[in-house]
Parts: structure tokens; C-alpha cells; sequence
């Protein structure tokens, strides 16, 4: 396979780049090279510098687009910006790159890496061989969730581990509580539901376009509370659509099996669930980390299969709480 995540993530990052003033990014090169785009630690970021960021996770194989979404409320409707997310390589865009698959972890310093420079990396060998994908760029990008910028010694652990000098490195930085942690999680969507499908067995070569909308959760006063809010978005009302090939017996059984709704800790806000687990993520069900809605259409048959709901009334606990 000739395509290049990390080559190809370099479109929506020069973008950050040449645009960084307006998008309200800032842009550093350390001593040793390396190049960080802070999008929301020390500057405000923003909505397009979050479809930015998003799109650069996917590799530069997604459009994540900023939209409106509308929910029933009673006898009115509840309005909401949020995302529409496309790929039409989503084995590669979603879980080659965009899944938050490496903790990086050096010395004190503590991040979620995700983005193409976890398919250099290959912490995940396992995933990777499955997929069939190897990326052999001499240029780095990854996305960090945090609130501490790398130093130049993390920099370069990160560059040793990806086989790129550091001057071939690109650190993009943006804490969960900002605006573009809001957006970069949201645009999870799409990957939330492969890594759901991947989890119960399902080939995901078998996929041939994944998109899907997400509510952009309002920003909370903390990384904490935000890491709940982003969950809820898209554990209540993330809606996915998915277009396969494969057997309609195997869909039958699989589809419903897929929302967030089938695990017995949805239901409550998942600040409430994480707090109940005393903040440790591995008591949690990893069942419950799915879209709230499936759509399934499989071309071999022409059938399309649906399963699960958004639960406007748990959103609503969340984002305005």
C-alpha cells in the first residue's frame, strides 16, 4: 500500500500553519527541531482549528465539517452545533490513526497520542498487522491530548520511537476542555463505532465508507468534567452510518450488539459512571464506549440494518448540568 497517513496529514497541518493567527493557534519550533502547534493550552483555539486537528488525527483521510443539529425537547427542539464526519478509507483513517491507541509516557511526562504517527510508532503490532498497513514516511505527526506541552527530551523519545529526526516531527497540543478538544473528541464518532464493530469481531476490510454526527459538547470547567461531557456526546448521540459488504446473517446478529446501550453502565452521565469507578477507566465497561445509533447498509443485499437511539434526556444532564 503506497498511501502515507503521515504525508497525508501534512495537508491539514500546513493549514494550521499558514493560518495559525486566525485560527487562534500558535506555532514553536523547540531547539532540536520539532514543531508544536498549540491549539488550546496557552491560546483559545477554536472550531476550525478543531476540524483541523481532527482531520490531521484521521491522517488526512477524513472531513470532519462543522454543522447544526437538532434534538426533540418536549414540544420544541433542542439546538446544537456539532460535526458531520466523513472517510471513505475508515479501517485507516479511524484505527490506524485517529484511535487514541498510544499512551505516551516519559519520565513524569504523561499524553494521549493519537494520529498518523502511531502507525511509525506500532505500540499496537497486533492491529497493525491486521489492518495490513505499514507506513514508511521520514515525517512524524501526532496529536496529544493534554495540558502540558512536551519538552524537547519527550520530543525526541517521541521522534526515536516513530524512526524520524526531530526536525521531522509535528506535536499537535490541545487539552479536552477547549474548543478544539471538543471538537477533536466529538469527531470520534466514526472511530468510536469501528473500534465497537472491531471489538466484536468484525472484519473491518468489510467497510467501505463510515460517517457519522456528533452534538459538540459545551466546554466545562475542567479536564475531568470535559472528559464526561465528550463521552456523552457521543455515547447518547453520536449516530453513525456505515456502508459494508458482507454476509446480511452476520449483520443481523452483529448490528445490534453495537450501540452504547447494551452495556449495563449506560444510562447515567459518564462523569457520574467515572466518579462511581473512582475515576479509574478500566472498571468501565469498554462495551459502553460506542455511538448511541448504528445504520448499516450492506451493498451485497441492499438491506440496511438499524439499532440503538440518542437519549436526549442523559444529554441534556451532561451538557447543562
Amino acid at each position: 500500500m503506497t498511501l502515507s497517513l503521515n504525508e497525508l496529514a501534512l495537508q491539514p497541518v500546513e493549514k494550521l500553519i499558514a493560518g495559525a493567527e486566525a485560527l487562534n493557534v500558535t506555532v514553536e519550533t523547540l531547539a532540536n527541531g520539532t514543531r508544536l502547534i498549540d491549539c488550546g493550552i496557552s491560546i483559545a483555539g477554536g472550531l476550525q482549528a478543531g476540524t483541523l486537528f481532527a482531520e490531521t488525527c484521521m491522517g488526512g483521510l477524513g472531513t470532519v465539517t462543522l454543522t447544526h443539529l437538532s434534538y426533540p425537547d418536549g414540544g420544541s427542539e433542542w439546538w446544537l452545533p456539532g460535526l458531520f464526519v466523513n472517510t471513505d478509507r475508515p479501517a485507516l483513517s479511524c484505527m490506524a490513526s485517529q484511535y487514541a491507541g498510544w499512551s505516551v509516557s516519559k519520565d513524569d511526562y504523561f499524553a494521549m497520542g493519537s494520529g498518523p504517527a502511531r502507525a511509525l510508532i506500532r505500540a499496537e503490532e497486533e492491529l497493525y498487522d491486521e489492518l495490513g498497513y505499514t507506513d514508511t514516511a521520514s515525517t512524524a505527526v501526532l496529536c496529544l491530548e493534554t495540558r502540558t506541552p512536551p519538552s524537547e527530551e519527550v520530543a525526541a523519545y517521541i521522534a526515536e520511537r516513530a524512526g524520524v529526526k526531530t526536525e521531522d516531527l509535528v506535536l499537535l497540543m490541545a487539552p479536552t476542555a477547549c474548543l478544539t478538544g471538543s471538537v477533536q473528541v466529538a469527531a470520534r464518532v466514526v472511530e468510536t463505532g469501528l473500534h465497537k464493530l472491531h471489538t466484536l469481531g468484525f472484519d473491518l476490510h468489510k467497510i467501505i465508507n463510515g460517517c457519522g454526527t456528533c452534538p459538540l459538547p459545551t466546554i466545562a470547567k475542567s479536564d475531568t468534567r470535559a472528559i464526561g461531557r465528550t463521552n456523552d456526546a457521543i455515547l447518547y448521540a453520536g449516530q453513525v452510518y456505515y456502508t459494508v459488504a458482507a454476509d446480511d446473517e452476520e449483520l443481523e446478529e452483529l448490528i445490534p450488539k453495537v450501540p452504547s446501550s447494551t452495556s449495563p453502565d449506560y444510562g447515567a452521565p459518564f462523569y457520574d459512571t467515572f466518579k462511581g469507578y473512582n475515576y479509574d477507566f478500566y472498571k468501565i465497561d469498554p462495551l459502553l464506549f460506542s455511538p448511541a445509533e448504528i445504520f448499516v447498509n450492506n451493498v451485497q443485499s441492499g438491506r440496511t440494518f438499524h439499532a440503538g437511539a440518542v437519549d436526549v434526556d442523559v444529554l441534556k444532564q451532561s451538557f447543562l448540568g
